[in-house]
């Protein structure tokens, strides 16, 4: 067996983890990226599209062309990157356990370590799809992935169930690609994707989009011949009554993404209950000291651009806290998410002085109200927002000189 030492090691070389790893290097600190897949870059290389760094970099690029410009930094850094690197266990010491097919079992000794994992889709198992498994029932990451890198089209005649981001997309390319995309079912009353998606990949195509309804049943063997839908009362049951029955010889599942957390599991980190990633202060550490976590494993985002962003602030202070550990400023206090709004992040900050950027999520379509922020008898914000989203990440700057007690941020209707 191996063994190596490193200042920080990063769990994962998609978006966050890059950015992680080069901010961690500009503090002076040794770093190690593990990527169990062949190259960097994460999910980004199957995402084909447009809408990446507008924000980071002022520019719009494709996914690919973003993972590629923080790729060409990591190699200009003296950074160590082990590819088809798989992450077996983390411990208590921090030292991190990997499989890969050139160095073997490794032993990885770190000072400080960040999460940066990313999430995977909720499968059809995961909802308790009902029906025979027939073939064509695809996640959309998957058939993404499978129409973008490996250049096979999954289907010709396509039900998309779930609004999230991904399936939107899928949507669309499925469509440019030939594809009749039939219909687009959301169990919500609402889209879980962000509006320009709906507009882009949805509206411009005439593809039609059903709130409120969900899949029944599917039927088809060996290949889905099509599927059994119908509207949901206020309990998210369907209302089989009203069901319907369109045929179809492609499914595919756009229904939530899980934080790929497997790694904590035994260690007593503190798991949000809502965005089932860690607990974390505003340097993104963990209630485990030296262990940060930081994009998509952390919290679901829109943004690669917020993704980057959040992950340098991981990198650096694991750095730090490697070098000197100098971000254990204690004296916490919590933030607490209510009246409307369905977490912030973080979930705890310490007093001191300087602005904080928190994000939030809602938990339904508010239109009219107004955000506050609020410490003890201190308004830190009050905010009026036209629309609030659940696809739609929000995010508010306050100032931590003026945290008086806990911080609640919640709507006013």
């Amino acid at each position: 067996m191996r063994n190596m030492d490193f200042d920080v090691a990063v769990i994962g070389g998609g978006p966050a983890g890059m950015a992680a790893a080069l901010a961690a290097r500009k503090q002076g600190a040794t770093v190690v990226i593990l990527e169990r897949d062949s190259r960097l870059g994460g999910i980004l290389n199957q995402c084909i599209h447009q809408g990446f760094g507008l924000h980071y970099f002022g520019e719009e690029m494709t996914g690919p062309e973003y993972a590629d410009r923080f790729r060409k930094m990591v190699e200009k850094e003296d950074i160590a990157v082990m590819l088809e690197s798989m992450a077996l266990a983390l411990g208590e010491d921090k030292t991190v356990t990997a499989l890969s097919p050139s160095l073997g079992l490794c032993k990885i000794k770190a000072r400080s370590v960040v999460l940066a994992m990313g999430c995977r889709e909720r499968t059809a198992g995961a909802i308790a799809l009902a029906g025979s498994r027939p073939a064509g029932i695809y996640t959309a990451g998957m058939a993404q992935k499978i129409c973008n890198i490996d250049g096979y089209l999954v289907g010709k005649d396509v039900v998309i169930l779930g609004s999230g981001d991904i399936g939107l997309i899928m949507a669309r390319r499925m469509t440019t690609e030939g594809a009749n995309v039939k219909l687009v079912l959301e169990l919500a009353p609402y889209s879980s994707g962000l509006k320009r998606n709906i507009v882009q990949c949805l509206d411009d195509y005439g593809i039609p989009l059903k709130y409120s309804h969900t899949v029944t049943r599917v039927e088809g063997y060996p290949r889905l011949t099509g599927l059994y839908y119908a509207p949901v009362g206020e309990d998210k049951k369907p209302i089989l009554s009203e069901e319907r029955f369109i045929s179809c010889d492609t499914l595919l599942l756009s229904v939530g993404l899980i934080p790929e957390n497997d790694l904590l599991n035994g260690l007593g980190v503190n798991i949000s209950p809502v965005t089932q990633g860690a607990v974390v202060d505003e340097n993104r550490m963990t209630s485990m000291e030296g262990v940060f976590s930081c994009g998509n494993v952390l919290h679901v985002h829109d943004l690669v651009d917020n993704v980057s962003q959040e992950a340098e602030i991981a990198g650096a202070a694991a750095a730090r806290y490697a070098l000197d550990g100098g971000v254990c400023k204690g004296d916490f206090v919590n933030v607490v998410a209510r009246d409307g709004v369905r977490y912030a992040l973080p979930q705890r900050i310490s007093r001191g002085e300087g602005k904080l950027r928190l994000f939030f999520r809602v938990g339904d379509v508010y239109k009219n109200c107004r955000l506050i922020v609020q410490s003890g008898e201190n308004t830190l914000v009050s905010k009026k927002f036209m629309v609030l989203a659940p696809g739609e990440m929000g995010s508010a700057d306050i100032d931590i000189s003026l945290v008086d007690g806990d911080v609640v941020v919640r709507l006013e209707k």
